[in-house]
């Protein structure tokens, strides 16, 4: 069992795609960063970046009770080598995944969410025309990588899946998929997955819940994760 603490942003979409695919059980604890829940004690014991997502494993590989991990990145990648599904064993094709995957965490990610920013809550020209611009071009790497493969790296893998909730706010990035033909058909081959249709069930209803502040039931929940018991 996987404990998945998570918001719906894009990087807790992209861990949620991998316990899908990989239909591994886990239970969700909603941390909602409207209400600054991811600064409560008991959740920074779990991710002391004050970000989701964060898991904490059950049954940690080390045979450990409880192994909590931070960072959506290090999170794909240490299920994925769990699971040993979604990452190539070895060779120059492992090398290609981490590669995109490092890619998407230190430019697509940060960049497309200064871009989404901006163009809705601070709207600074000079601003937002320079991230619509990178972001426009980030597209563009993405978009020429694809060009005569089906998914970033062989198989569908972790890559695809951290770069893939990115794109789905593309309007909102300022991007029109037209202008990307080899993008914009992975982008539509991912979305009709089983595993993804599952992953974005509901997602839009999050945000309206009525849910109990996080220092009574959903804190318990969170403090004992914390504390191992």
């Amino acid at each position: 069992m996987i404990e998945f603490y998570y918001w719906p942003t894009p990087n807790g979409l992209k861990v949620k795609l991998l316990l899908e695919e990989a239909e591994l059980p886990y239970r969700v604890f909603l941390v909602d960063l409207d209400r600054g829940e991811q600064h409560v004690p008991s959740f920074l014991a779990i991710s002391p970046s004050h970000r989701i997502p964060a898991i904490v494993d059950l049954a940690a590989p080390d045979g450990g009770r409880r192994l909590p991990l931070f960072e959506s990145g290090a999170i794909l990648w240490y299920l994925a080598e769990k699971t040993q599904r979604f990452i190539p064993r070895g060779g120059r094709e492992r090398l290609a995944t981490l590669q995109w995957l490092f890619w998407q965490m230190a430019g697509l990610g940060p960049t497309a969410a200064q871009c989404g920013h901006f163009r809705v809550q601070q709207r600074i020209p000079a601003v937002i025309d320079r991230y619509t611009r990178e972001t426009h071009r980030l597209y563009g790497v993405l978009n020429h990588r694809l060009a005569q493969r089906d998914f970033l790296v062989g198989e569908y893998s972790i890559a695809d899946m951290a770069c893939y909730p990115w794109i789905v706010p593309h309007a909102g990035h300022g991007q029109d998929l037209g202008d990307f033909p080899h993008l914009r058909r992975w982008f539509e081959c991912i979305r009709a997955r089983p595993a993804t249709i599952r992953a974005y069930a509901g997602v839009a209803d999050i945000s309206a819940r009525e849910l109990p502040p996080l220092s009574t039931e959903r804190g318990l929940a969170l403090v004992g994760a914390a504390a191992g018991t």
